[in-house]
């Protein structure tokens, strides 16, 4: 495994700049964002697939200081009943596989997406009740009618280019834990898998470990994000884990997003990678960074910290820690 960073947390810099820091961290992997939610700030796939020139400097920055791209990432709703957002979404998940193919990258993030609840929706539908009755009846309309077709498509697409979709199961979209991730797996194909944030899974009260290891017996974990987040007893006891205040309101939410160590200590995340060594995963940890009571430098440089002291490196016939 190899530490490194999902790049969109330094957008106010230049890929450049962006780089030297991660290389002064001592990281050997970026995961660099290509469109969606997050934005392209560091690389526009459209541009990059049109211009020679800049795909050379592009890659020539990775190059120069011998970091990797562990993933492009493109965070999006491509099943979006606002068909301007579906659209677009869908044409930079396309642009996306298209460069990572060209540029050696195997795989791609992104979301599941949600579509509304009927072909008259304006915007998303997210179920999450089995009654009444017309919940359970969108839920089948939706698997049916939009995400089983359209994955079905671009588990196809992907594998005609050499890539692999690592879908990241979150609320608010159809694949939000591993029951729903691997329901998507089996009816569309196994160029789809998780890239895994334990994040989301501990505001629903999930063991990421348990977790990582039912995702290892599918061989369905595709890439990893390390963040963190740290549950308010008081407020998760009044109100219950689904909570639509906002992020802002730290004060009053039940749950709120931290860097790695803030919301759980070191020996869980010792547990967490050693759950990933043990199902074989070899790929990247990437930061992520969304703690809004910590600036991104701070934030970045304690989760690096951590996670050098927590990852398992493998050499040769032994393991130590490092």
């Amino acid at each position: 495994m190899k530490l490194g960073v999902f790049a969109v947390l330094f957008g106010d810099k230049s890929l450049e700049e962006a780089l030297d820091q991660v290389k002064d961290a001592g990281l050997e992997t970026v995961e660099i964002g290509a469109g969606g939610y997050p934005g392209n700030t560091h690389c526009n796939p459209e541009e990059l697939l049109a211009d020679e020139a800049k795909l050379q400097a592009f890659q020539q920055a990775f190059t120069e200081r011998n970091i990797e791209i562990s993933a492009l990432s493109c965070h999006g709703n491509p099943l979006h009943p606002n068909k301007n957002i579906s659209n677009q979404h869908h044409k930079q998940f396309e642009d996306t596989v298209l460069l990572a193919e060209k540029i050696g990258v195997d795989t791609v993030v992104t979301f599941s997406g949600c579509p509304g609840e009927s072909e008259y929706s304006r915007n998303p539908v997210w179920v999450t009740a089995a009654w009444p009755d017309d919940h359970p009846e969108v839920l089948e309309w939706q698997w049916q009618e939009k995400v089983i077709p359209y994955w079905k498509e671009q588990n196809d697409f992907v594998a005609e280019h050499n890539v692999r979709i690592a879908i990241e199961p979150h609320p608010g979209f159809v694949v939000f834990n591993n029951e729903t991730a691997l329901k998507l797996r089996e009816a569309c194909g196994k160029n789809i898998g998780v890239n895994f944030d334990p994040s989301h899974l501990y505001w629903q009260q999930m063991d990421p470990v348990v977790s990582i290891k039912e995702l290892g017996e599918h061989d369905a974990m595709f890439h990893f994000h390390a963040k963190d987040t740290a549950i308010d007893p008081q407020n998760t006891a009044a109100n219950g884990v689904l909570d639509t205040k906002p992020y802002s309101d730290e004060l009053h939410r039940s749950w709120i997003f931290r860097t790695v160590g803030y919301g759980h200590g070191e020996e869980e995340w010792k547990r967490i990678i050693s759950a990933l060594q043990l199902i074989g995963y070899q790929g990247a940890i990437s930061i992520e960074h969304e703690d809004s009571l910590m600036s991104v430098e701070e934030g970045f440089q304690k989760a690096v910290a951590l996670l050098k002291n927590a990852l398992i490196k493998e050499k040769v016939g032994e393991m130590w820690w490092a």
